[in-house]
């Protein structure tokens, strides 16, 4: 048939199969050789037919990078439609995952048969889309409006022993053959005399336990400010009193509206710079060292999770402690963190059992590890000293990576003989739960250093993004400048609660505020001093009246919310805050959600632009990597450089030019937004 899609027979069975590495995306050359090939069965004396794909998976789903280009024919719904009208049965047999379009090229057949372990999903909501293809009018027909709302707006995948209890796999097989199934599936109908069963031509679904409505809040609760979810149900709704080619035409009109809108946009983005923030020009050809022991020093709750992480990817694992007593703190704080591995289905037993863990106070154990993380107290004198002690002691070859979030990496370099061995491995906590390592690459550190970093990374599944060394790196530095715009907002008349519910319904999942706690306000206390003064930036005094209070957060209870009986905003905050404004002798005013949200964004890709512009960051897609996956950036905005790009950097350039008149120190534009502004340049065009 052609390079992707193969037919061939088994007596009076057609095998169609789909090999399209690596995933059997549905791109045009499968559509247009798909319709060749049932065009063939329908032709010949096969009485059956089986689809099914060869490698991994059944079928991956709509090839991402056709979106937004003009259609080529035939199209995704075309190609289903000629499988669904065949005058003869047609089975899937599906195995890996048949995820998006792969699942509507199923639901398309007339019979369907899924090995164990396979994955049957919709996720197209996770690019800020619905289903295009029939997904929305098919599903509920076949599993029932609830069951189908629930798969389209979660994007989750199910399995097949519960998609074959909700109608939507016909039988569940445990071999490891999909053709055989699919062929033993087919034989069996014909002995049975089965014929064709269009999903299209199934009676509308029950009523739903829940009506619309009724849906549409509980999206809102679930989904705060995205879209596409709600689309997707509206869609799906259509069934209960809409016939199919008008479902059908609803569902593509809504699809077409939606891959145009910012959100899918911004959705595709963040998926497809998750792939490209690892690939650097200046590590194409270098080979990693080889990685199979860690030595991690630093016990505490970054250091333990770091171990964690490494133990989950089945590395082994030496952890450093000052004493018997923490080493054995850290051994059984690390133990339970497995333990809860295995109980959420993230570690196997057998994972759990192999897992090779030795911590101990003796630094001479570190002496055969291949790469060992420094955890220790933020202190560069105290990095300083652990590094010289590493150079004296560990082989030639080894990696000595620090964890330090703001410390220069190039001075605690020079604290070894091998500066080129030395590079910033930026873990987030817990470091086995998040996604986010910023790989801070020092003026000496060797390319195979930085090429062993990111293949760590990618072996411990994080995603790693480089930056260069500066205060903070990538994520706190720029934190730091959009923290402070938030302080001098409420030092004018904001409150942080009202600043903490602007940000949180443009999407991120907890202010500023709330962050402050969750971090721990000593934290940002501890900053502050290490900094000093810096030019235009006010200083949180209540923030240090917390600290002297002794209220430091969600650990001692109290800091800017109160945690006896949940998060509760505090009451006495607002009265320190203006005690101190009436000290200063400030005036405040109202600020509004709008305001607040601006200036908070404008600083951070202000700051943002100076990191790319001073080469701290090499692309915007590596900040907008750092922000999404470090510092819970809404991923339907798609990163602050996206959100930048969507509101035009000429918009961003005036709100800055406005805010300097009040405070020129602080709002100094970013050279790289001033000369994209000039050539009506976007940050977009930087990434490539």
């Amino acid at each position: 048939m052609s390079d992707t899609v193969r037919y061939d027979r088994e007596g009076a069975v057609a095998i169609v199969t789909v090999d399209n590495p690596p995933v059997n995306a549905l791109g045009h050359a499968v559509r247009q050789a798909l319709v060749a090939a049932f065009d063939r069965f329908e032709a010949d004396d096969a009485e059956i037919a089986v689809l099914t794909g060869a490698g991994r998976l059944f079928l991956g789903g709509a090839d991402i990078s056709e979106f937004g280009k003009p259609p080529a024919e035939p199209s995704l719904p075309d190609v289903i439609g000629r499988i669904e009208r065949c005058a003869k049965p047609v089975v899937a047999a599906i195995h890996g995952a048949a995820l998006g379009g792969g699942l509507e090229v199923a639901m398309g057949c007339h019979y369907r048969v899924a090995l164990t372990g396979t994955k049957l999903g919709l996720p197209e909501v996770t690019l800020g889309l619905i289903p295009g293809a029939g997904g929305t009018q098919r599903a509920p027909r076949l599993m029932g409006l609830d069951a189908a709302v629930e798969l389209m707006t979660t994007g989750k995948p199910i399995e097949p022993e519960k998609a074959q209890v909700y109608g939507l796999i016909d039988r569940v097989v445990s071999v490891d053959e999909p053709r055989l199934a699919g062929i033993a599936y087919a034989e069996q109908l014909l002995a049975e005399g089965a014929t064709t069963r269009p999903t299209r031509d199934l009676p509308a679904p029950d009523a739903p336990k829940r009506d619309l409505e009724t849906w549409r809040e509980l999206l809102e609760q679930r989904h705060m400010g995205e879209i596409a979810q709600n689309r997707a149900a509206e869609a799906a709704f259509r069934t209960l009193d809409t016939p199919f080619d008008e479902g059908m035409a609803a569902e593509r009109e809504a699809f077409l509206d939606l891959i145009k809108s910012r959100q899918s946009d911004a959705l595709r983005h963040a998926f497809f710079l998750e792939r490209q923030v690892s690939r650097l020009p200046e590590l194409k050809g270098v080979e990693p060292r080889e990685i199979a022991s860690v030595g991690v020093i630093g016990g505490g709750t970054m250091g333990a999770g770091i171990a964690t992480a490494c133990l989950l990817a089945g590395l082994s694992v030496t952890l450093i402690e000052t004493d018997a007593v923490r080493a054995e703190k850290a051994y059984l704080t690390v133990s339970k963190n497995l333990d809860g591995a295995v109980e959420r289905g993230k570690m196997s037993e057998d994972a759990r059992r192999a897992a090779d863990l030795t911590t101990t106070v003796e630094y001479e154990a570190l002496s055969e590890a291949d790469i060992v993380v420094e955890a220790v107290f933020e202190s560069m004198d105290v990095k300083r000293q652990v590094f010289a002690q590493l150079d004296g002691l560990m082989k030639q070859g080894a990696v000595l990576a620090t964890n330090t979030s703001y410390l220069d990496v190039n001075q605690i370099a020079d604290a070894t003989g091998r500066p080129q061995d030395v590079i910033g491995l930026h873990f987030f906590s817990p470091a086995h739960v998040m996604r986010l390592v910023e790989v801070v690459v020092a003026d000496k550190t060797a390319p195979e250093v930085t090429a062993t970093a990111f293949a760590l990374a990618k072996k411990l599944k994080k995603v790693a993004v480089r930056s260069g060394v500066c205060d903070g790196f990538i994520g706190n530095r720029i934190l730091s400048h959009y923290r402070a715009a938030a302080t001098e907002m409420v030092l004018k008349g904001a409150s942080p609660y009202q600043i903490d519910a602007a940000i949180e319904r443009f999407g991120f999942k907890m202010g500023p505020y709330k962050v402050a706690d969750l971090a721990g306000l000593d934290i940002g206390h501890a900053t502050r001093a290490r900094k000093g003064p810096q030019p235009g930036e006010v200083n949180p005094d209540w923030d240090d009246r917390l600290n002297e209070m002794g209220r430091l957060g969600r650990k001692t209870g109290r800091g800017y919310y109160t945690y006896d009986d949940g998060t509760k905003e505090d009451p006495e905050v607002p009265q320190i805050i203006e005690d101190i404004r009436a000290a200063k002798g400030i005036e405040p005013r109202d600020f509004n959600e709008t305001e607040l949200v601006e200036r908070y964004m404008t600083a951070m890709v202000n700051e943002a632009a100076k990191v790319v512009g001073e080469g701290i960051a090499k692309r915007p897609l590596d900040v907008d990597a750092v922000l999404l996956f470090g510092y819970g950036f809404p991923r339907f905005r798609g990163g602050p450089m996206k959100y930048a790009d969507h509101v035009g950097l000429r918009v961003i350039s005036d709100r800055i030019d406005r805010y300097a008149a009040e405070n020129p120190e602080f709002w100094q534009k970013a050279p790289l937004i001033a000369e994209l502004v000039e050539r009506d340049g976007t940050f977009e065009e930087l990434n490539t």
